[in-house]
């Protein structure tokens, strides 16, 4: 079996290794354990499923449950744009630019059927879309006779940027794609897909679950018209928390579906003529009615947990681990498939592969029974095994779970 040590000098010819090595190496133990002892993570028990729900520290859930003990003794409600300010910092965007959400899915569905489309018009997905950035297409497809184009993702960014180019007509209006799809983990090249979109007139729309809190992302870079996440992730936020990015130029084009307090500004229904005045002018008005303020504050904890030590670091962390992941897998040989793409720069903190002798089924109950807790992946009949890396694990489980592997591979 490959040790650490030989993983590491073995891959000194990456770019990516050898500036995780040089910003003191997301394998220095002894800090990482202090990170992880501010998690409440049970012994013996390896969490890897980190792209489906992350673990908040301790100091989330502390922030969340003050303010909910607050909110209960004196029925005070905290601002959103309290919240709305460190998160586009966080982001690398205009505070008018964020809305907050509940998850993924409703943004998407907030631009989905904001956006204005007429009968025939085409709209782009991928084949590895999760269910919550292909449903709001499809259904608004049905109901308004939209065509959907669906396209396969290629192991490397210059095949998926062709692939899309090659897809588009004159009756492409949309393209919605995952940053990074949870199905392999592979960072789409999103900033070039973008320019594109934006030479041929095109709507570039992104399912933005996995990259905050894992990747050092600026939004404002990529130049999307809009990007929906979630902080439940790999933020480490509290759950049922999420945002919705639309750039301020497009914002007077994608119309809310819904609207109600805080997105608009003014009405009257006591004129001649009931009156609504107008939406706000920002991203707020895809925000309405009471929220649960007190896990805005659990956004606030995260953010501030994570800057604390720094998304450089962060982002080296979680991608180091998962390479030194993916290449124990690929150690295999034959045993086992590599799902996710092997390009440096594609590959994410999420690998994704399987085993010749079984199927991802049976690997997930034999896994869960081990204390190792990884995700199948069903999904578009990829059916898979995923494995998420984030700050609070530590090389030494990922050996443990590499030598599990080899003994029933």
């Amino acid at each position: 079996m490959i040790s650490r040590r030989n993983f590491l000098v073995g891959l000194t010819g990456s770019a990516f290794l050898k500036n995780a090595l040089a910003a003191k190496s997301p394998f220095l133990d002894s800090y990482w354990e202090e990170i992880t002892k501010k998690f409440r993570i049970p012994d013996n028990y390896h969490y890897f499923n980190n792209g489906t729900i992350g673990l908040s520290p301790i100091m989330v859930s502390e922030a969340v449950k003050k303010e909910m003990d607050l909110m209960d003794a004196n029925g005070n409600h905290e601002n959103e744009l309290l919240t709305i300010k460190p998160l586009a910092n966080f982001l690398k965007v205009k505070n008018e630019e964020i809305a907050l959400t509940h998850n993924v899915t409703e943004g998407i569905n907030i631009v989905a059927w904001g956006i204005p489309l007429k009968k025939g018009d085409e709209i782009i997905l991928t084949d590895q879309e999760h269910v919550g950035g292909a449903t709001p297409w499809l259904h608004r497809a049905k109901r308004e006779h939209l065509k959907i184009k669906i396209i396969p993702i290629k192991p490397t960014a210059n095949e998926v940027l062709d692939t899309i180019k090659n897809a588009v007509t004159k009756k492409t209006r949309v393209i919605s794609v995952p940053h990074i799809p949870c199905t392999n983990g592979q960072i789409l090249p999103i900033k070039e897909i973008a320019q594109f979109a934006k030479s041929k007139n095109i709507w570039i729309v992104v399912d933005g679950a996995h990259p905050p809190g894992m990747l050092n992302l600026d939004i404002t870079g990529l130049g999307v018209d809009a990007y929906s996440s979630c902080c439940h992730k790999w933020m480490l936020g509290p759950k049922g928390t999420g945002f919705l990015y639309v750039n301020k130029e497009r914002q007077e084009e994608i119309l809310p579906t819904f609207v109600g307090a805080g997105s608009d500004i003014g009405w009257d229904i006591m004129t001649q003529t009931p009156l609504y005045k107008g939406y706000s002018d920002s991203a707020n008005r895809y925000f309405y009615g009471t929220q649960n303020s007190a896990l805005y504050k659990g956004i606030v904890a995260s953010i501030d947990f994570l800057n604390g030590i720094g998304m450089e670091k962060v982002e080296l962390r979680c991608r180091s681990l998962a390479a030194m992941m993916q290449q124990e897998i690929i150690a295999l040989g034959d045993r086992a498939e590599m799902v996710s793409p092997t390009e440096a720069s594609s590959r994410s903190a999420i690998i994704s592969f399987r085993l010749k002798n079984m199927d991802h089924n049976q690997f997930y109950a034999k896994a869960i029974e081990n204390g190792f807790r990884v995700r199948s992946v069903p999904e578009n009949g990829i059916n898979c095994i995923r494995v998420s890396t984030h700050i609070y694990n530590q090389p030494e489980e990922i050996q443990k779970f590499i030598e599990w592997v080899y003994d029933i591979a």
